[in-house]
């Protein structure tokens, strides 16, 4: 017989004190960020689509790493599968977080400016397709198909519980659930931060946002896992091996994201072509080079060789503090990505760079909690969950 493993109430009581302070904290950071778009409205918005993007990669992160497993069918994902759906699920809670960077398309986007493209034969050449109204319609496309693949994701594993197996359907939907996932997402992210500089295209753009966000969601369902094993029930399954799986998986993504990031430099350089450089200037020529230097020290070597050592990858909290590394490196890439648009004489750190992504992750943090209480912490119809937790033990 399967445990219920639901949530006990003396731990249900703790989560629902961690998520009345989140919400406090993020509504105080959103008020004290509010006051501060009235001085600087343009800063604000910059830091709110800086802040966007960062949180948006839990969900969307989370619902490609869930539809991996339901391909992979590996032991690794029955004790990450409840953390990540939760996270899924609040998918339209992101959607509504996004109506800011709707009304700040002017400010963000050079291309939403008659005058701009007028100038620009770039812009002029794309503007059938980068303008506002296509802008806000593709925005509302790309949520609807995410809200939609995240809502039979969700409801076929509750069935899943009650019902029996729904492996079949949720392997069918996950396999072009992936592709859509991709595809949309290479789209969102040209829309959304490539062309916040006019002249600026890459091939590997939108595979560089995809893997970011798998890398950001397998960091945090690390660091909830561990903090879940801490406590009855899941003391009583999760073992260092689990911690070993996802560790190598969080190394495979590091990698990953070097690869891609790397690859992308090589082709702009050995290209050199004017509509492939501009974005690289300012991080190659001003003091955001110091930025992109951290990103290749903190980002990617320090993980590297930190994640190379089983003891650590067996430590669940060795292996947190690498997460805590990788996932607030997340911000500063995104940080590096968003503002040398507007800042392209040298780097310059405001405090809205600060307080609006806190705020958006007091919002966020307190929907997931939200949605992690409301069902059982393992999935517990799952057809491979006897076979998983018992391969964990070997």
């Amino acid at each position: 017989m399967t445990p219920a493993y639901n949530i006990p109430s003396e731990f249900a009581r703790e989560l629902r004190r961690w998520r009345s302070r989140a919400w406090i904290a993020g509504s105080i950071l959103l008020l004290v960020s509010i006051v501060g778009a009235f001085f600087s409205p343009g800063q604000f918005l910059r830091s709110y689509l800086m802040g966007y993007l960062f949180w948006l990669a839990f969900p969307l992160g989370a619902m490609a790493l869930v539809m991996v497993q339901y391909l992979t069918g590996g032991a690794w994902g029955l004790v990450t599968r409840r953390p990540l759906e939760a996270a899924m699920r609040t998918l339209p809670v992101a959607a509504l977080l996004f109506v800011p960077v709707l009304a700040g398309i002017p400010v963000l986007y050079g291309w939403a400016h008659h005058d701009v493209v007028a100038g620009n034969a770039a812009l002029l050449h794309r503007r059938g397709y980068m303008n506002p109204a296509g802008f806000v319609i593709r925005a509302v496309i790309y949520f609807a198909l995410w809200m939609v693949l995240a809502r039979f994701l969700s409801r076929w594993s509750d069935d899943e519980d009650t019902h029996g197996s729904r492996l079949r359907e949720l392997a069918a939907i996950s396999a072009p659930g992936l592709i859509v996932y991709v595809l949309t997402m290479t789209f969102a992210s040209i829309d959304w931060a490539q062309s916040l500089v006019n002249n600026w295209s890459s091939t590997i753009w939108g595979f560089l946002f995809v893997v970011g966000q798998g890398l950001t969601a397998m960091g945090f369902a690390i660091a909830v896992l561990a903090l879940l094993a801490r406590r009855p029930p899941m003391s009583a399954v999760v073992i260092p091996r689990h911690f070993h799986d996802l560790g190598k998986l969080l190394f495979m993504f590091v990698m990953l994201w070097a690869y891609m990031a790397f690859s992308q430099l090589l082709i702009v350089w050995a290209g050199n072509l004017t509509h492939e450089i501009p974005w690289y200037l300012p991080g190659f020529k001003t003091s955001w080079s110091w930025v992109g230097v951290a990103l290749i020290a903190v980002q990617f070597l320090v993980p590297f060789l930190l994640l190379l050592s089983r003891d650590i990858k067996r430590n669940p909290a060795t292996l947190c503090a690498v997460v805590a590394i990788i996932i607030g490196m997340r911000l500063v890439d995104l940080f590096w990505i968003v503002m040398p648009a507007f800042q392209p004489s040298g780097f310059h750190l405001h405090w809205l760079n600060l307080a609006v992504p806190l705020a958006l992750g007091g919002i966020w943090l307190g929907a997931f909690l939200w949605e992690l209480e409301r069902r059982p912490l393992l999935p517990l119809g799952a057809p491979n969950l006897a076979e998983g937790l018992s391969y964990a033990r070997h």
